[in-house]
């Protein structure tokens, strides 16, 4: 398959970061990729002309025999093998359940941002993200815990994944009431077929306060990767039962229609890249996050970025997509 060579690149928000298009999901290194396999993958994206990469310190607790931070310590070592750091945007988060503990109060973000520099081998986190929102703790400890973050070089920018409405706008009125660094991307589940949640509210405020999005299961979990068809027996994988339980509905079956009739359009593409175009060019996304086990699917995703989908293209996802599930 022939090597797709991403050229662009995209001004991560505010920040001054310019990031590729695609955002590599790490949350497979160290689970469904091995070390050997998530160093071809890192391989093959940066020679794709990827530099995005997204990870997390609680990747990947829930394998058996790991303890989180597996992800971290996979990039860090590739990082470091290959030169790369000033190639990349690394991109991790703090918040949930580790071994240091759990939530966004001040002396957790402390403790856990040391562990994950360390795994990195880095002097700074690029884009650090608040994983998910806690509620126990005051937004101003929150905020001033990330603003000392970035004051001390340890961290470049701020994200928020897994917020509600309301807990990202008290976020960010903190930041501005308190004179500390904002967040200024935002992650949150995201795709054709997962599309209330974001576009209902929290579009809206990403438009008026100047945030970014960096969406993850750009793919609903393989569901608009053309694995799962009508009709036909699902593939065989661990989460496939419960992919097809959420998705395979009449709204489902039509995204994956429309999605065929779109790819018979553009020859040579395939599904996961008309769906992963779909969502680069709605308003306000950056870059989608998408994870790989293998150089090629990392081929195919990045070939995703240089597919020019039309507006008939768009509109024929668009109507699909929107009808009752």
């Amino acid at each position: 398959m022939a090597q797709t060579k991403l050229e662009a690149r995209k001004p991560l928000g505010s920040t001054g970061i310019q990031v590729s298009p695609l955002n590599l999901g790490g949350n497979v290194f160290g689970w469904t990729a091995d070390e050997p396999t998530s160093f071809a993958v890192l391989d093959a994206f940066l020679e794709g002309g990827g530099n995005f990469i997204d990870t997390a310190d609680v990747y990947s607790s829930w394998v058996p025999g790991n303890r989180g931070g597996e992800s971290e310590t996979l990039i860090g070592k590739w990082m470091k093998a290959r030169g790369a750091r000033d190639r990349v945007v690394i991109a991790t988060k703090v918040g949930s359940q580790t071994e240091l503990g759990k939530g966004l109060g001040r002396e957790h973000i402390q403790r856990s941002v040391e562990a994950s520099l360390r795994r990195l081998q880095v002097d700074t986190i690029d884009l650090y993200y608040a994983h998910y929102e806690d509620l126990g703790t005051p937004v101003d400890e929150t905020m001033a815990a990330f603003d000392a973050l970035v004051r001390t070089g340890k961290v470049r920018a701020l994200g928020a994944s897994n917020h509600s409405p309301k807990q990202l706008t008290d976020s960010l009125e903190a930041s501005k009431r308190n004179n500390l660094a904002r967040y200024t991307v935002l992650q949150p589940h995201y795709n054709l077929v997962e599309r209330k949640t974001y576009e209902s509210t929290l579009r809206d405020i990403c438009e008026r306060e100047g945030l970014v999005v960096a969406p993850y299961f750009a793919l609903a979990s393989g569901f608009l990767t053309g694995k799962y068809r009508k009709d036909q027996p699902p593939p065989k994988s661990a989460r496939a039962e419960g992919v097809l339980k959420k998705y395979g509905n009449a709204r489902g079956w039509a995204v994956i229609d429309a999605l065929e009739e779109v790819t018979r359009r553009h020859p040579g593409a395939n599904f996961a890249q008309v769906a992963l175009a779909w969502l680069a060019a709605q308003p306000t996304i950056v870059a989608p996050i998408a994870s790989a086990t293998s150089v090629q699917q990392t081929q195919e995703l990045l070939g995703a970025f240089t597919l020019q989908l039309t507006a008939e293209d768009l509109r024929t996802l668009d109507i699909a997509s929107s009808r009752e599930a």
